[in-house]
């Protein structure tokens, strides 16, 4: 798979009249713990609450006739659902969904408003997939995958693009990793405009593919557990392996305890809804997993889908 930045602001020009060119806030209080400069890309204020809107509507601006004609599928543990949705309702393209059953309630309900079919099958993100490309084969849908695919890693990109135009002077980006289109995307338009930036991508101890196969150069089977952080959670593909290999510095793992409490955190110091995913960074630098001291940082907050009730939980027990 050969990504460019040229292909990265094509991405740009399709999606940028339907996205929201999402706040980029500096932290004083993140800056002042962590004695650096942290900003932070406010992904959570975008439409459907994440980021995923980019990639899906980059990929969907690209289908031909016949295939926005026959509709699309894909699998997803909520978010890129939600923007396969919404992206498809923009364009008047029939689309199916597939979750896992453990999907948050407030993101099956998003789903279910933008207008798409919600189909819940799988204990995990992997069984869902499966049954989605099951689907796409028997009913000609076109299938498009939440991060193992050219046209969603040029969209998730546009965050990268979008925040070096804006402050070209980071020193390093620190990205949640999931199944890797994020990462690869940000990592690809930042290191074309500055090879020197440091890209880190940031993963729970309950679902750490990344962690492991980046340090032994080739996919690792891990074991997964339960996490907050369920937008993460999940394998990676080889195309996104290769890609990381080429483009990204590190990744770091964070504690489920730590991502609670970064959600917390900015809870209460920002009063952002931030899902697990979103607060693994912030995780990161309240507990010195990487050395920012001195440096300017760029920190992506991915989305902000968390069922209120379930924060509210974790607020109570980390104050």
């Amino acid at each position: 798979m050969k990504i460019n930045l040229h292909d990265i602001f094509l991405a740009h020009q399709r999606i940028k009249d339907f996205t929201i060119k999402t706040p980029l806030m500096y932290s004083d209080s993140l800056s002042l713990l962590s004695e650096s400069e942290i900003w932070l890309k406010l992904e959570n204020l975008q439409k459907t609450g994440s980021f995923k809107i980019r990639g899906a509507l980059n990929k969907i601006t690209l289908l031909n006739e016949a295939e926005k004609k026959n509709g699309i599928i894909t699998a997803s543990a909520g978010n890129h659902a939600q923007g396969v949705a919404l992206a498809a309702q923009r364009f008047g393209v029939l689309a199916k969904v597939v979750v896992p059953k453990d999907t948050p309630e407030t993101k099956k309900t998003s789903i279910k408003k933008l207008g798409a079919e919600l189909i819940i099958h799988g204990d995990n993100y992997d069984e869902a997939e499966l049954h989605a490309y099951r689907l796409s084969e028997k009913l000609g849908m076109t299938y498009i995958h939440a991060f193992e695919d050219k046209d969603v890693i040029c969209g998730q990109g546009t965050i990268g693009l979008e925040s070096l135009l804006e402050n070209p002077n980071f020193d390093i980006i620190l990205v949640p990793a999931g199944g890797g289109g994020l990462i690869s995307g940000i990592a690809i338009a930042a290191k074309s405009i500055n090879p020197q930036i440091k890209v880190i991508g940031i993963q729970s101890e309950a679902s750490p593919p990344w962690y492991y196969s980046f340090k032994a150069k080739e996919l690792v089977d891990v074991t997964y557990e339960k996490s907050i952080a369920d937008g993460l959670h999940g394998g990676i593909g080889k195309e996104n392996l290769k890609l990381a290999l080429n483009y990204i510095d590190d990744f770091v793992l964070v504690t489920e305890k730590e991502i609670e409490k970064a959600m917390s955190w900015i809870a209460t110091e920002y009063h952002y809804m931030i899902e697990g995913s979103g607060a693994v960074g912030i995780a990161a630098i309240l507990n010195k997993k990487i050395d920012v001291k001195d440096k300017k940082v760029l920190n992506v907050i991915s989305g902000g889908n968390v069922d209120a009730r379930v924060l509210a939980n974790i607020i109570t027990s980390h104050n």
